[in-house]
């Protein structure tokens, strides 16, 4: 395996990228977004709210199938391959073989256990609880894929952050998790997630005020540290990386209101980004397996990733669901947790494993990680 240190300096000594791959990378790291919203203004003038609002989202339901499902299917096939190495082998050792162990099998156990406990009692209060961790963990995951874009795709550039550097960027990070999560401030009241009704969590004024400083107080400290890199080295992020930062933490994570049409898409666009990275793990490692002698295997084992994670996402979130609901629920009984509860129960399971299973996959200390810094 090549060091990531050594692919580094292969990636400086060449920078010379072509417009397109640029243009390209631009656009599924975040940059989409912006070309998007005059789009989305322009149809919402021609069409009116109402109108414009039903067609997007139908667009972006069925858009699902090929882009959001899918990044969640990938997931697994990432993390299970290789399950025994991992999990008793040589592959990862201290903490991330604890952490690798606690989000492959420690934390669907103990979902599975509370859903369960859940549905045999009938309990939308307890769903409601695994529903709002779902949304609670969010935020984290898309703050820390628009780390990951910034840092791991300026690297790619030849463009380093010191620690100090890393450290404001993951506190405007933070910040901007925590803020999202506790806004709008106000009393709790009734929401419906996949036909599970639930009562959200009072948030005070105070603490809404309190992570909105937070939030602009990191953003101001972090745009000085960007500054001061300037005028230290002469250089920035590249402008997609730099971008898809700004895209993600901002628009999809604090602000993700903005727009009542943009709103619909932001899950596959967040998925996009996902698999982007994805494809350049995926490629470069099998670049670095088959060799020149083999390289026309590459596509086609790109495509049974493909194929395979349109399979386990449409099991996941269509297939899986929709079996048992029709088998297991009885229609019309007026039971609590409404006509789809192994929809609401499935689609929460997959969303929090992912975050954990995200949080082992793209870590600096996955030895895979380290093809991502492949030219």
């Amino acid at each position: 395996m090549v060091s990531a240190s050594s692919t580094v300096a292969e990636l400086e000594r060449d920078k010379r990228v072509p417009l397109a791959r640029n243009v390209i990378e631009f656009l599924v790291a975040g940059g989409g977004t912006l070309a998007l919203i005059p789009l989305a203004w322009w149809f919402r003038s021609v069409s009116g709210l109402d109108e414009s609002v039903y067609l997007v989202s139908m667009l972006a339901f069925y858009a699902a199938h090929v882009i959001n499902d899918p990044h969640f299917g990938v997931t697994y096939l990432l993390f299970y391959k290789n399950v025994r190495e991992r999990a008793l082998g040589s592959t990862f050792s201290g903490f991330q073989r604890v952490r690798y162990l606690t989000a492959g099998f420690v934390v669907p156990v103990l979902m599975l256990g509370w859903i369960v406990w859940a549905m045999r009692g009938g309990s939308a209060e307890r769903m409601g609880y695994l529903i709002q961790l779902m949304f609670f963990l969010v935020s984290w995951h898309y703050v820390k894929q628009g780390f990951g874009v910034l840092t791991v795709l300026s690297m790619r550039r030849g463009v380093r952050f010191s620690p100090t550097e890393r450290r404001w960027i993951l506190a405007h990070c933070f910040s901007a998790w925590a803020h999202a999560w506790v806004s709008p401030a106000g009393p709790a009241y009734q929401v419906e997630e996949s036909g599970i009704l639930y009562w959200t969590l009072e948030v005070p004024l105070l603490v809404e005020r309190l992570t909105e400083a937070a939030f602009f107080g990191s953003g101001a400290v972090l745009l000085v540290v960007l500054v001061q890199k300037w005028r230290r080295e002469r250089i920035l992020p590249p402008l997609a990386p730099l971008v898809g930062f700004f895209v993600t933490v901002w628009l999809w994570s604090v602000y993700s209101s903005f727009d009542p049409l943009i709103a619909y898409f932001i899950p596959a666009l967040h998925s996009i980004q996902y698999l982007y990275f994805v494809w350049l793990l995926r490629r470069n490692q099998a670049r670095a397996e088959a060799g020149e002698a083999d390289f026309g295997r590459i596509p086609r084992q790109l495509l049974v990733l493909a194929a395979s994670s349109l399979a386990i996402g449409w099991l996941l979130f269509r297939g899986g669901p929709e079996f048992f609901d029709a088998h297991f629920v009885t229609s019309g009984s007026g039971l609590p947790l409404g006509a789809t509860p192994y929809l609401a129960a499935i689609g929460t399971f997959v969303n929090i494993h992912h975050y954990f299973m995200d949080n082992v996959i793209w870590r600096r200390d996955n030895p895979e990680s380290s093809y991502l810094m492949h030219p």
